[in-house]
């Protein structure tokens, strides 16, 4: 974590790529560039922001290529658990979690808004435009666990059905009286 980030707003990354061997879900979006390369993924989340959040897949295939990526960096694993999930047939048993890898640009704060843990519950989106649209209760708790501030710059690298973009402005809205006044400038 950068001490400069307790001063100054951070610049923060959000990469929800199409997960390690299921590009080609994706084929059909105008994005689609094929496999994502995920040490260059990685390595630009370091390079170019302060603090970054990656959502991967809990296959063994692909936490055996992100570990020793993320092992570098200092970022944490985390899980998000889906209460409710897609069951596959021929898949006996259920992928109802995925890893939630956060390098904080800041320390988390806690406050009443929010308990922290290292996982969040909350089940799948449906119909809504990509296969893996992340639900805005995920980006929520991403945000927080990233030490987040409703100033800081958020660069959603996957944006896919814009779902993060738009959790971000939700909560960055949790911080703003009516009027779009920020709350750290009403006692000014």
């Amino acid at each position: 974590m950068s001490d400069t980030t307790d001063l100054f707003p951070a610049r923060l990354g959000y990469a929800d790529p199409p997960y390690i061997g299921c590009a080609h879900l994706y084929s059909d979006h105008p994005d689609y560039a094929g496999e994502v390369d995920h040490a260059a993924l990685i390595d630009r989340l370091e390079s170019e922001f302060d603090g970054w959040v990656l959502h991967a897949s809990a296959t063994a295939e692909s936490m055996a290529i992100l570990a020793p990526l993320v092992l570098k960096t200092g970022a944490r694993w985390m899980s998000w658990v889906k209460g409710f999930a897609a069951f596959k047939r021929n898949v006996s048993v259920a992928y109802a979690w995925e890893p939630v890898i956060i390098k904080p640009a800041r320390k988390p704060v806690v406050s009443k808004r929010l308990v922290m843990r290292d996982w969040i519950e909350c089940p799948i989106t449906l119909r809504r435009g990509l296969t893996g649209a992340k639900p805005e209760k995920v980006c929520h708790w991403a945000f927080e666990a990233l030490g987040a501030r409703p100033e800081d710059d958020l660069c959603d690298l996957f944006p896919g059905t814009g779902a993060v973009t738009e959790a971000w402005r939700t909560w960055r809205g949790l911080f703003t009286l009516p009027g779009g006044v920020p709350l750290e400038r009403r006692a000014a």
